[in-house]
């Protein structure tokens, strides 16, 4: 999956609760930047998904599995980042993650880790330790 579709996927996951944030766009811009995305770029994707309310979910199955990891943990950074965490939300992170290969579960568990350990730069090892038990067989 090319980083313009994982973008995509986090710009829905912003907008599932009807109204994205100034700091869920900020999040959104800042991943872009960090992936050397220009903001033209951004704007473009940012601008299809206002116009159209229904998307699907892409084929995750070709992404590595550290790609896995840091998809699962930017995301729950992203539902966090208005400090508003709606039930849609929860759930389109949970499918995410059961797209990814892991448990569902394995949302609420990283979700609680996020940000109550002052994690600010992911972590991969720190990461993988937590998701490690819920990758499923």
């Amino acid at each position: 999956m090319d980083f313009s579709t994982q973008l995509s996927l986090l710009i829905q996951l912003s907008l599932i609760d009807g109204d994205m944030s100034d700091k869920e766009q900020d999040m959104i811009y800042g991943i872009g930047r960090s992936n050397d995305m220009p903001d033209s770029e951004i704007e473009k994707i940012l601008h299809h998904h206002l116009r159209n309310s229904r998307h699907e979910l892409p084929d995750m199955s070709n992404l590595t599995e550290d790609d896995k990891i840091m998809y699962l943990y930017n995301i729950i950074r992203l539902m966090k980042a208005d400090k508003e965490v709606y039930l849609t939300e929860i759930k389109f992170c949970e499918n995410i993650a059961d797209k990814l290969g892991f448990k569902k579960k394995v949302v609420g568990e990283l979700s609680s880790k996020v940000f109550s350990d002052g994690m600010v730069n992911a972590d991969l090892d720190y990461l993988k330790e937590i998701v490690s038990k819920y990758r499923i067989s």
